[in-house]
């Protein structure tokens, strides 16, 4: 019994207890980013010739707004929506759209601007701030998938901004205002970018204040402008499906598409 009691009260045991204790230890995680989807939906829709603007044009009894809208609400990892659209359709699309269709993420609708550029950067000042990464994804890109959106977002963990893009199939040849060609690209380097693209909060905005100040025009891609502050953009392989509807031509491959899925 001396000996069994000097066992306990030795020095040996200590280092015993304390190992068994770290196994105890809480693992302390990372804190989750917040997301919120920035939805620029505020064209005329002219090139589509439909008398009506192109978002609002519907399929399978929704309009392509509010088939994007469902599957960013669908997404697990998007904490909040805010839309922007024609200051004219503001009240149609709570009342016809968003409020319909229990789409309880768009947290604001509000006025676009004349171009999408000017859209994207009042819908990036209108998060105040408050989230950690801001993904930005077209109105009339219907056919977006959670899948595709969860994939962005999970690459932003690694890189600082993230795009959807596809491989060229056709080769591109850049031509002069005479319709000459002056170039070849190498098809194998050559990406067709999609949305949606993340963007850390301060990246973005600082990108747009610059666009502003220094005169960068008609950018019909948000990654230029972040190109153009000297960060890196990362691309993340998109879907061939994941058109963006603008003519009467990607309307009716929407239709033929979504409506073969919904049989």
């Amino acid at each position: 019994l001396l000996f069994f009691w000097e066992y306990l009260i030795s020095p040996i045991a200590l280092p015993r207890t304390e190992i068994h204790r770290s196994r105890f230890m809480p693992v302390m995680k990372s804190p989750k980013k917040t997301v919120v989807a920035i939805v620029p939906a505020a064209g005329s829709g002219v090139r589509m010739g439909a008398g009506r603007a192109k978002q609002f044009l519907e399929i399978r009894n929704r309009p392509l707004l509010a088939l994007t809208l469902e599957t960013l609400q669908k997404c697990a990892q998007v904490d909040a929506i805010i839309l922007v659209v024609p200051e004219a359709d503001v009240a149609f699309c709570r009342d016809q759209i968003v409020d319909p269709f229990g789409l309880n993420k768009v947290v604001k609708i509000i006025p676009g601007g004349v171009r999408r550029q000017d859209s994207v950067r009042i819908g990036v000042k209108a998060t105040g701030g408050n989230y950690d990464l801001l993904l930005i994804h077209d109105g009339v890109r219907p056919m977006i998938t959670v899948e595709l959106v969860e994939r962005v977002i999970e690459a932003a963990g690694k890189h600082r901004a993230v795009i959807a893009a596809m491989p060229a199939k056709e080769t591109v040849k850049e031509v002069n205002s005479e319709n000459e060609v002056v170039g070849t690209y190498d098809r194998k380097r050559v990406w067709m970018v999609q949305t949606p693209q993340i963007f850390r909060y301060g990246d973005i905005m600082a990108a747009h204040e610059r666009a502003v100040s220094e005169g960068w025009e008609e950018a019909t891609d948000d990654s230029l402008l972040v190109e153009k502050t000297g960060i890196t953009v990362t691309v993340v392989e998109g879907s061939d499906r994941n058109i963006k509807v603008t003519t009467p031509f990607d309307l009716e491959m929407a239709r033929n598409i979504l409506g073969k899925n919904s049989q």
